[in-house]
């Protein structure tokens, strides 16, 4: 890891609290850091305070906030000025529409690219300069969508066929952060960031439309 490159001790897993909501395809940065944590023998706890279930794996911090996708920068910044964490040092990781199924992709900073906890945490972090780890869902279509179309897909579980691969993409986005943490997000980046040839992303299924009171937009 480079001697200037701040360490990784924050992972911001973005999702909508409820059970009606933990298979959907917007909570894979939850089931990224619930895997992470199982491997890591550590167990995630409701810290009310914060409004986030919080669990410590070796020198990371992993935290779930709990207030809806749309709040999520209120817990992380809560979390971070506690232990005094630059956003440097902080790693949100959730779904990205925009990627194929299954592809990570990781950055050092951006824009929030239309999703609202992106968005969250970069009104309370102050920055969006950073580090982050996106999963792709996909769209599966070639046209244009709708909000609402897009809701509906977004707040949708995984398709039959998507489920053939996630464990083995879940895995991959664990190793990422681990790798991460290990030998810092620049090297990470280098390593995961590479085409994988020999995965085939599955083409994910339309879903059935979004209910009235669908709590995220992504």
């Amino acid at each position: 890891m480079p001697a200037d490159a701040p360490a990784i001790r924050l992972l911001i897993g973005l999702g909508n609290p409820g059970r009606q909501y933990a298979g959907n395809r917007h909570n894979v940065g939850w089931m990224i850091l619930d895997r992470l944590a199982a491997r890591a023998g550590a167990r995630f706890s409701l810290e009310k305070k914060w409004r986030t279930e919080v669990a410590r794996a070796g020198d990371l911090w992993l935290i779930k906030p709990q207030t809806f996708m749309n709040l999520s920068g209120e817990a992380a910044a809560a979390v971070a000025s506690f232990y005094r964490l630059s956003p440097a040092s902080c790693v949100a990781v959730y779904d990205d529409k925009d990627l194929p199924f299954g592809v990570l992709r990781l950055r050092e900073g951006g824009s929030a690219g239309g999703h609202n906890g992106v968005k969250s945490l970069i009104a309370h972090l102050g920055t969006q300069e950073f580090p982050r780890l996106r999963f792709g869902i996909g769209t599966g279509r070639t046209g244009g969508t709708g909000r609402a179309e897009t809701v509906g897909f977004v707040l949708g579980d995984f398709s039959p066929e998507e489920r053939t691969h996630l464990e083995k993409r879940l895995d991959r986005a664990t190793e990422a952060l681990n790798y991460a943490a290990r030998h810092g997000f620049a090297q990470a980046m280098n390593h995961f960031n590479r085409p994988e040839p020999d995965f085939p992303p599955a083409p994910p299924a339309p879903s059935p439309p979004p209910t009235s009171d669908a709590p995220s937009t992504p």
